[in-house]
């Protein structure tokens, strides 16, 4: 379906996403990369780990619009289970638990231009898959997760609706982190 020929309620989810993305970028405007890897607050947020993290977070539920419940896999190594992982005696930490960490950090060698490249290139793919589902009705089940409900399920509609309030609590977060860098406000 033509962006033009959008139906108002994907055109007006769409928007708001935008909105809500673009709130998050203007929290960086005239940084330079090592300020927007700094934590100036008592929290471990930073400015370029907050973007990675939408970014992922958006990636991840539209591959599930598209994929379901093996997008979103969160399987333990043997023997770990939910409660060591919750309590740091796990054995082995899983690639999915360490890479979601990492998406709240700047790592050595990134920058910001690329943060902001690759978060343009998630949400262009976002707007794809989500003017191109036939239904935003259609649903698939949620994987396994102590963080989900067992049997639970969600629609296009809701997975949209769940990445533009990740995105808009994590704006917020960012306006905090700039200003407490430098003063500067977003708005």
């Amino acid at each position: 379906m033509p962006s033009s020929e959008l139906d108002s309620e994907r055109a007006d989810l769409l928007a708001e996403l935008a909105a809500a993305r673009s709130a998050l970028i203007k929290t960086v405007r005239g940084l330079a990369d090592e300020r927007a890897g700094e934590r100036p607050t008592a929290s471990t947020l930073c400015l370029g780990g907050l973007i990675k993290h939408v970014a992922a977070i958006e990636e991840g539920w539209l591959r599930f619009v598209l994929e379901g419940p093996s997008a979103l896999r969160f399987d333990l190594p043997d023997g770990v289970t939910w409660a060591d992982l919750a309590a740091g005696t796990a054995h082995e930490i899983p690639q999915w638990a360490i890479d979601n960490q990492n998406n709240f950090q700047m790592l050595p060698g990134e920058t910001l231009a690329g943060i902001l490249k690759r978060y343009e290139e998630v949400a262009a793919r976002s707007e794809e898959i989500i003017t191109a589902v036939p239904d935003l009705s259609a649903t698939h089940p949620l994987p396994e997760a102590p963080w989900n409900e067992p049997g639970a399920v969600h629609s296009v509609r809701r997975v949209l609706m769940h990445v533009i309030a990740e995105t808009a609590q994590h704006a917020g977060h960012a306006d905090i982190i700039r200003e407490s860098l430098d003063g500067q406000k977003s708005g």
